[in-house]
């Protein structure tokens, strides 16, 4: 059977191309009885509707908005930091009908060119989207460039220096602040920091240095504990942003010397992950180690765990509106942040 278009519509019901698209598109400019007409003899051929893409080429508007993920597709549905912040910024564009586009930052496969560096871009350059949310990752980021050049509108979640950005974010050097004289105030010169990395979750323990940090609000959160805390601060990761990773770089320390007396994850579930690895290994917490968080998900509270409080659907819903409204203002949100002090912390021990 021959494909239904506007034409053929057209002519089965003896009116112009044009009167079609008014049915579907402004139904305000027929009569009841024509428009009823159209739509049931649309039925009876089979015609599907107006093409969406084409509609979208002539409005200029793609009715979607995307958020670049730096994880797996899989981490926007399991991380509770994630599914936060997405609830946040869903309950802002449903308003207005608008569409969310999810773009993981997909790693190379064996099929890639073999001279190809980076991530895949394949999806950013060709997702039809109005505006882009880009969360932790910096704005000459390949990705952010793409869109730039395709001339999409980007929200980001950092703070940035340019007055012509747009972002929605926290003060994550003081948030590392926080922390860092939290412990301090305690006693605590020997802190781990476990970070993540886009490796597979309870990847093999190792050692990082400051600039393989990949993400801003991990930068500035461990150059936030630095300045407050006086001893060694090593950066470990095992993994993605997971509690298996937290769990499983929290034993290759233990099992690479002695522990230290702080252990801080740069996100609450790398955090749980250590509290998990700690009462594995029959360590108290906080007697001979402590352990501090970030961002305050319902676990951590579940837990009783120190950390950073943040707004986190909060932020969400007010990087939605960025997105939506091009004239929105501000358009620079620095959001609140508070230290929860809970059970995981506490004086040093003494070695």
């Amino acid at each position: 059977m021959a494909r239904m278009t506007v034409k053929t519509l057209a002519a089965a019901v003896g009116v112009s191309p044009a009167t079609i698209s008014n049915a579907y598109n402004r139904p305000d400019q027929l009569s009841a009885e024509l428009r009823e007409r159209i739509l049931a003899t649309a039925k009876e051929v089979g015609y599907p509707g107006p093409d969406a893409a084409g509609r979208t080429l002539r409005m200029g508007r793609a009715e979607a908005v995307g958020v670049l993920l730096s994880e797996r597709l899989s981490y926007a549905f399991s991380d509770p930091f994630a599914v936060e912040f997405l609830t946040g910024l869903s309950e802002v564009v449903e308003e207005h009908g608008i569409s969310i586009v999810l773009m993981p930052l997909a790693a190379r496969t064996n099929g890639s060119p073999p001279n190809a560096d980076g991530p895949d871009l394949t999806a950013v350059r060709n997702a039809n989207i109005d505006a882009l949310a880009i969360i932790s990752l910096p704005t000459d980021h390949p990705a952010a460039m793409v869109a730039r050049a395709r001339g999409i509108r980007l929200v980001t979640t950092d703070i940035s220096g340019d007055p012509e950005s747009s972002w929605v974010a926290i003060d994550d050097f003081a948030a590392g602040a926080m922390v860092g004289e939290h412990l301090a105030g305690l006693g605590h010169r020997d802190v781990a920091v476990l970070v993540e990395t886009n490796q597979p979750a309870g990847s093999p323990g190792r050692r990082l240095a400051e600039d393989e940090l990949g993400f801003l609000d991990y930068a500035a959160r461990v150059a936030g504990l630095r300045r407050a805390i006086a001893g060694q601060v090593m950066i470990i990761s095992g993994g993605h942003n997971s509690i298996e990773s937290g769990a499983t770089v929290t034993s290759w320390l233990l099992d690479h010397g002695e522990a230290p007396t702080a252990i801080v994850g740069l996100s609450d579930v790398l955090a749980l992950g250590a509290l998990q690895a700690l009462a594995s290994r029959g360590l108290s917490v906080p007697a001979e180690v402590s352990v501090c968080g970030f961002d305050d998900v319902p676990a951590a509270q579940a837990a009783n765990l120190t950390t950073v409080h943040q707004p986190i659907r909060e932020k969400g819903q007010h990087v939605g509106r960025l997105l939506l409204d091009p004239e929105s203002q501000p358009r620079q949100v620095l959001l609140p942040i508070t230290l929860v002090t809970r059970a995981t912390t506490g004086p040093a021990r003494q070695r």
